[in-house]
Formats: C-alpha cells, structure tokens, sequence
C-alpha cells in the first residue's frame, strides 16, 4: 500500500485517481500508523512552503516521515511543493526550514526574457540515464509544470532531469529511496504514468 500524506495541502485525490488507474493500492492519510505500515510514501503539495512545513509539524508528521524514509529506507516520492519541501530550507516569503532530505535551497525562478512566473504549462525535461523514475532511455519526455519557485541542490549530482525555463531549472531529484518531481506525473498524461509506473516498481 502506498501512503498519499495529507497535510491539508494539494492535490491528493488526482495523485490518488492516478494510481488508482495503475492498480496500485493507496491510501490518503494523515496517520501515522497508516504511514508506518505503507510500502512507499508520496508527498504531494500545491501552496506555500512555509505552511505545508507548518501544518506537517502540527500533525506530527515530520518525525515520522524522517524515521521511515531516512532510517528505513522506504521509498518515497515527492511532487511540486513535495519536491521543495526535502530541500533543507525556503526563501518563499521569508525564510523556512524544510524536511533537509536533499541538501539544497528552494528559490524563485527568475526566467531571462519576458517569460512569466509562475511558469504554467507543458515544457520538456531532459533525464539522466540510469535513473529510477525515467530509466535507462536517453530521451525528452513532457511534463506539466505549476510553480514560482525551484529546487537548488547543493550536490548536482542529486538533479536526476532538467528543463529550460530561461534558463536551466531542476526538474527532478534523486538520491536512493528519495525521489521528487518538480512537474505533476499525476497530469503529465503518457509520460507521466511511464514515470509512476517506474516508481511503483521500485523497491
């Protein structure tokens, strides 16, 4: 059984209906137990990170998501605001403290030329070979993208996919069990459900 975290933030139901298609077990929660007794946990998130932070503190959801996905290992899949929130801190309006699973900060996207923020649409991404979410196949996928700001890890070995939006944005990390995706695979139509599919099977 995958656990959906619900902080009261985002949009769990489509993450949900998604994996419902894929026939894959899950639950929406805000249980700890329930987390605990999962195989593989997914953050979702749309909203400000500084709220997300706070409402997985109220709910005592921080201690738990560190003890099953740093200590034990469990897989783990984040997704927009859930990707930023494994970033060690935040500079959405003001300056938060976030999970600190992957090293590295969250900062606006400050886009050369006149493109818009927040950056709303398709746009393609450009993966590492090798990885868990897009696997061995050098290819571009698409992917759709809702966010103002963006992850910056320290260590680029952690970006495991890029786009462009004026200029080079962090699509994707990953470090062993921890993975996240700026974009939504959940609305990301073929491409996204390849990417699900190959998280499913990891294990």
């Amino acid at each position: 059984m995958i656990a959906i975290v619900n902080y009261n933030m985002g949009n769990l139901q489509s993450v949900a209906n998604m994996l419902g298609f894929l026939q894959a077990p899950c639950e929406i929660t805000s249980d700890p137990l329930v987390i605990k007794q999962s195989e593989k946990i997914i953050l979702p998130g749309v909203g400000a990170f500084g709220e997300a932070m706070k409402n997985l503190r109220g709910l005592g959801l921080v201690e738990v998501l560190r003890e099953e996905i740093i200590d034990k290992k469990k897989p783990f899949l984040g997704i927009c605001l859930g990707m930023q929130m494994v970033a060690d801190k935040s500079f959405e309006g003001g300056e938060f403290e976030g999970l600190g699973f992957i090293h590295g900060v969250v900062q606006r996207l400050a886009p050369e030329g006149n493109l818009r923020v927040p950056h709303v649409g398709w746009n393609d991404v450009t993966a590492k070979p090798g990885t868990v979410l897009y696997g061995e196949e050098l290819k571009t996928r698409v992917f759709y993208f809702v966010h103002s700001y963006h992850f910056v890890p320290a260590d680029d070995a952690d970006a495991s996919g890029y786009t462009d939006y004026g200029g080079k944005v962090v699509a994707s990390i990953e470090r062993g069990n921890i993975m996240a995706t700026q974009f939504h695979p959940e609305k990301s139509q073929r491409d996204g459900i390849a990417l699900l599919k190959n998280f499913l099977a990891f294990k």
